[in-house]
């Protein structure tokens, strides 16, 4: 069933919010997200103008709020918060450290914004959510966070790497995209040994050291790395 068109009121909040967690955004993905005309979102934008909201606008690319310019936080939902606290107790139970002690460390910060009945069923929830799994929550990896950072800085990273053959190598790789797979995040990077993409075991990542080169970024998307690369089943 297509999802109806939010009250103009609760579709301006949301748009700042949106606007708030992107650096850019365009016009049809907000008219897209709201199911409203490219038009009306116009609309939208130049009331929020008039509003005082400080909006930048990069012909051709889209908005952004002013650098430095903050709203205060707004109110969660019931079922945002329980949202969240989910995702905590899914972290937690992830095998990689630096993940779960980051995302437990920002729900600490979003329930200290709840308000004071929310904060009472969150702590409820916590106690009665569960995932399998990982039972004795071991940590088979710290790396996820430093990933990430090259990921988006474009930096090489060079890693000293044990396959599941246990054979061991050491590469300088360009990190491209991360993602999970039966409880293991997988780094995926244009390895320079191999000369071509790979996938990484993160927990099989026994040192990592960020490099100051930087490389180029991939003029690949992560769906066409899965279809080039995932279907042909190559590994480090």
């Amino acid at each position: 069933m297509e999802e109806k068109e939010k009250p103009r009121l609760a579709r301006l909040t949301a748009i700042i919010t949106q606007l708030q967690s992107k650096r850019l955004i365009t016009a049809k993905q907000l008219a897209e997200r709201h199911h409203v005309s490219v038009r009306t979102i116009y609309r939208d934008i130049r009331t929020l103008e008039h509003s005082g909201i400080p909006l930048v606008t990069e012909d051709g690319k889209g908005y952004s709020l002013m650098e430095g310019y903050h709203l205060p936080p707004v109110l969660f939902t019931e079922e945002e918060a329980n949202a969240l606290i989910t995702v905590e107790q899914l972290a937690i139970k992830n095998k990689d450290q630096s993940f779960s002690e980051n995302v437990s460390s920002a729900v600490e910060k979003i329930k200290a914004i709840l308000r004071y009945s929310q904060k009472g069923n969150a702590d409820l929830l916590a106690d009665r959510i569960y995932f399998g799994g990982n039972d004795n929550e071991e940590k088979s990896s710290n790396n996820l966070m430093q990933i990430q950072s090259a990921i988006i800085h474009f930096q090489v990273l060079k890693i000293d790497y044990q396959s599941s053959e246990k054979k061991r190598t050491t590469r300088n790789i360009e990190p491209f995209a991360a993602y999970s797979i039966h409880g293991n995040f997988l780094l995926v990077a244009f390895c320079r040994l191999r000369k071509e993409f790979r996938a990484f075991r993160i927990d099989f990542i026994e040192s990592l050291t960020p490099q100051q080169e930087s490389f180029s970024p991939h003029n690949m998307t992560i769906q066409q790395y899965f279809e080039e690369y995932v279907q042909n089943r190559k590994h480090p």
